[in-house]
């Protein structure tokens, strides 16, 4: 897996910013923004949910504002902690940008993996996640 993901990611990246001009990482943030209740996480749920680290998810969303993607809302009931937002610009660069990361995956993946395979792949990982996800909350 980790060998299959260091050769796919630096490959969709670049053909996602060729395309696009969005690399993965903003594409990442977006995506998870888009779907969240309100199209807005607090930092610390973005940082559970997209596949960078912490830190990198805070610079990654100063990007996107720089950008004009996200913006920050400050938390009205714990004013420790802010929001994340996609703006209209984020939702109409997310949506350019989603087909084109979608045909990437189905090139360089699903082209190679059957229904069937993908299907049960899908639930092995899912099986494994869920294992993970309990035995670490139940530490």
């Amino acid at each position: 897996m980790l060998r299959l993901h260091a050769q796919l990611v630096p490959l969709i990246d670049a053909e996602l910013v060729r395309a696009t001009g969005m690399p993965l990482r903003w594409y990442d943030v977006l995506l998870e923004l888009e779907a969240a209740p309100d199209r807005r996480l607090r930092m610390v749920e973005l940082g559970d949910a997209v596949v960078l680290s912490r830190t990198r998810v805070s610079r990654v969303v100063d990007e996107l504002i720089e950008a004009g993607f996200v913006t920050r809302l400050p938390n009205p009931d714990d004013g420790r902690s802010a929001f994340a937002a996609i703006s209209p610009a984020g939702r109409r660069a997310f949506r350019r940008a989603a087909p084109v990361y979608l045909d990437r995956i189905r090139t360089h993946l699903g082209a190679r993996v059957s229904r069937r395979d993908a299907a049960a792949l899908r639930d092995i990982l899912e099986r494994a996640l869920d294992a993970e996800v309990t035995a670490t909350t139940a530490s």
